[in-house]
């Protein structure tokens, strides 16, 4: 289910803050990314230096520091930072386009569902400032698919207690899986604007999980789309939400698509 504003996202601040409100639930909730996807990017890199943008609780950070990689995250919301801290990670909190590396560099720049937040073009300068040479950029998202009856539970509720939303609740997860949404397109351009990096590529990694109906209805107040709401409205699409997965039978398998989009930082001469 979408989580993003597809409308020049990293202009909706109220958004992009508001997932601080409950970093608890958020870091318990929302799903992991496919060792497949941190092995990839690790190989990749020249070292083992990772910069982790919107690095949210740390979710992560971990897996990449689990997988032998020193990392420093960077995070605008000082809720989110603390609790990562407390969970091992070091982070600076800050707003990347303003943050300082102080000279420091990296052999990796990553992103999970946080890019969309970030100015696409001065964050991929920013990037190529940090950047060791042959570097990685790498910026990814977890797609979910729910079972048709859930996501229309979830669409219609939405309709109802946010009419007129720009949000698109049905189609945006289609666009992001497939590669035509706008939010990769915006951050390929971003890429390409720097004029420091190869062609960015996309990579793609499907993987499945089980949720119980308490399991989703947890996760779902973390989402974007749900997190500026008011209580009794978020309350309103959990028991539509939660009657659709009850008529499943309880639970469902949930098909994601871990979408990425990678880049290399060109030779040192022509940064």
């Amino acid at each position: 289910m979408p989580t993003i504003p597809e409308n020049e996202p990293h202009r909706h601040r109220r958004t992009a803050e508001s997932f601080g409100a409950d970093a608890e639930r958020y870091d318990r909730a929302r799903p992991r990314y496919p060792d497949a996807l941190v092995r990839r990017v690790v190989a990749a890199a020249p070292g083992p230096a990772v910069l982790d943008v919107g690095c949210g609780t740390g979710i992560a950070a971990r897996q990449f520091m689990a997988a032998g990689c020193s990392v420093l995250g960077v995070e605008p919301d000082e809720r989110m930072a603390d609790f990562a801290r407390r969970l091992g990670v070091s982070v600076e909190a800050a707003a990347f386009e303003a943050w300082e590396p102080a000279g420091r560099e990296f052999d990796a720049v990553v992103a999970g569902q946080a890019w969309h937040w970030v100015d696409p073009v001065a964050g991929a300068a920013k990037a190529a400032r940090v950047l060791r040479p042959g570097g990685s950029l790498v910026l990814f998202w977890n797609v979910p698919e729910p079972p048709p009856a859930v996501t229309e539970a979830f669409a219609e509720a939405y309709e109802r207690v946010a009419p007129g939303s720009p949000l698109d609740v049905r189609a945006a997860p289609r666009r992001a899986r497939d590669g035509s949404g706008p939010l990769l397109s915006r951050a390929a351009d971003g890429i390409r604007a720097a004029d420091a990096f190869d062609t960015p590529e996309r990579w793609h990694f499907d993987w499945e999980t089980a949720y119980t109906r308490d399991a989703w209805l947890d996760q779902l107040p973390t989402q974007g789309s749900l997190t500026t709401l008011p209580p009794d409205a978020v309350s309103q699409v959990l028991d539509a939400v939660g009657a659709a997965v009850d008529a499943l039978g309880g639970g469902f398998t949930m098909r994601y698509t871990t979408v990425a989009l990678a880049a290399r930082t060109a030779r040192s001469g022509q940064r």
